[in-house]
């Protein structure tokens, strides 16, 4: 056990994050996402939601200062009548964590050629839609 890591953050995915360099990317992954088919490297988060992983991953790790965007969501699909309200969510969450947040957002095909690029994901059972977010790690200081 250590002290002052969020419980949350699994063994595995506590190497995954120590492992990542500065400009890799993780995304957090909502229930709906296709993360075995997408991901390099899968971690299994099942019985948490997005907010929760989002707030413990920024925890442990910065973003990217030097990256235009360093906070990705995904965009709303045309025709989709939905305002994704976990978005003010995880604002608030990385405002909260991280003084350098970056904002951007990616068409819904291009976040999944993106997330294939990724040092990992992380399937989370958020159970919200548009609840996928690729975040940009910095320089630990």
């Amino acid at each position: 056990m250590l002290k002052g890591i969020p419980k949350i953050l699994s063994p595995e995915l506590l190497k995954i994050l120590a492992q990542m360099g500065h400009g890799d990317e993780i995304v957090i992954a909502d229930g709906n996402f296709p993360a075995e088919a997408f991901g390099k490297r899968v971690i299994r988060a099942d019985g948490h939601g997005g907010a929760q992983m989002l707030d413990a991953i920024l925890s442990v790790i910065p973003l990217d200062t030097y990256a235009p965007e360093n906070f990705l969501l995904m965009q709303i699909v045309p025709g989709d009548n939905v305002k994704p309200t976990i978005w003010d969510e995880y604002r608030k969450i990385a405002a909260g964590k991280d003084p350098n947040v970056k904002e951007g957002s990616l068409e819904r095909f291009a976040f999944y050629e993106r997330a294939k690029q990724a040092f990992a994901v992380v399937a989370t059972g958020e159970e919200a839609i548009y609840a996928n977010i690729i975040l940009k790690k910095g320089v630990i200081k």
